[in-house]
């Protein structure tokens, strides 16, 4: 393993207070993101809008339910191991919309292109896009591409949005965490953050870690049919932590977790041990959280082990208090400490 590595640009502790700049942590979805949302987008943008602040915003058309939602991509390297920009555009998107329990329809896409980059690096990225979208049942319905001269970009941004229908009888929200809810993982936490940490700063692992990044929605689709889900979250950035919060806020819930049902792989237990990390804000692209009735946890579960990104998950806790917002994690040892946003920017560039 190479221990050659640079911190630089990366904050494990609370940051310094910023002033009226924005600063890599308001791109973290952390706690500076959501303050720089509040103070700033909200009020200029949001006084119409929907303010459940959810993955997708879900409008009503005609007497027909849309989840629609927007998101830009801009990793650090566009080539990593399991994926590539690219395969994250489209899988983001398809993935906000399945949060939602919508089925997603179609996507939109857009490139910001620095001069220079090669035909051959952009037409990998666009079959890369061609193929997620196959796997994942959409089509990409009308696009953008803008060139900026060189240095005014690096090298390729991509923006995609995407709209699905909601069936009926559907009602998936982070504001619905119940008492007695059961909080289930599909698979392994913070795979694609430290793959992409190691493609970009040359970490040697000995394991061959991957990205997580997948379309989640047919694994959705097998979790509605098997029973009652409240709330779906795909933990991106700030990672599982940060998403847990954002849900108990939203139901204003307790949510206990338990440290020994966490399911990490090796590599990435060693790799945020080297580098001072917690594997809870570690960002996923694959993964999922949901919180689902106790009496259809088993069938729930059930359903997704059977599914192709699914056969990991897990249950790693549940909701144990109404009308409190707070996350508590259950240590290894046996202690309880409480869990908070990510403060800062521990892995910048990483979707």
């Amino acid at each position: 393993m190479n221990n050659n590595f640079d911190f630089q640009g990366y904050t494990c502790p609370v940051p310094i207070q910023p002033k009226d700049t924005v600063m890599l942590g308001h791109g973290s979805g952390g706690k500076l993101s959501h303050d720089l949302i509040n103070r700033l987008f909200l009020p200029e943008l949001g006084k119409a809008a929907p303010r459940a602040l959810d993955d997708s915003a879900v409008l009503t058309l005609n007497g027909q339910r849309l989840a629609f939602t927007t998101d830009s991509h801009v990793v650090s390297p566009l080539f990593f191991p399991g994926g590539d920009i690219g395969r994250l555009a489209i899988c983001g998107t398809v993935n906000d919309l399945a949060m939602a329990g919508a089925k997603p329809y179609a996507l939109t896409c857009g490139f910001v292109v620095e001069e220079g980059l090669s035909f051959e690096i952009l037409q990998r990225v666009v079959q890369s896009m061609r193929e997620a979208a196959a796997e994942a049942g959409v089509f990409i319905a009308a696009g953008d591409t803008k060139v900026v001269q060189k240095g005014g970009a690096d090298k390729l941004f991509i923006n995609t949005s995407g709209i699905g229908t909601i069936a009926d009888g559907i009602n998936i929200s982070g504001a619905n965490a119940k008492l007695g809810d059961v909080v289930i993982v599909s698979g392994s936490i913070g795979d694609h953050g430290i793959a992409v940490l190691s493609a970009r700063e040359g970490l040697g692992f000995e394991t061959a870690l991957e990205s997580d990044v997948a379309p989640l929605n047919y694994l959705v689709d097998a979790m509605l049919n098997a029973g009652e889900v409240h709330v779906l979250r795909d933990p991106t950035r700030g990672g599982l932590a940060t998403s847990l919060v954002e849900i108990s806020e939203q139901s204003n819930a307790a949510i206990e977790i338990d440290e020994q049902t966490l399911p990490f792989k090796p590599a990435v237990k060693a790799a945020c041990e080297m580098l001072g990390f917690d594997p809870l804000f570690i960002a996923n692209e694959g993964k999922l959280v949901a919180f689902v009735k106790e009496s259809d946890a088993d069938k729930v579960l059930d359903a997704m082990k059977k599914t192709k990104y699914g056969g990991d998950a897990a249950v790693i806790g549940r909701v144990i208090e109404a009308g409190k917002s707070q996350v508590r994690l259950k240590t290894a040892i046996g202690g309880t400490r409480l869990v908070d946003m990510l403060p800062g920017e521990m892995l910048p560039r990483i979707c």
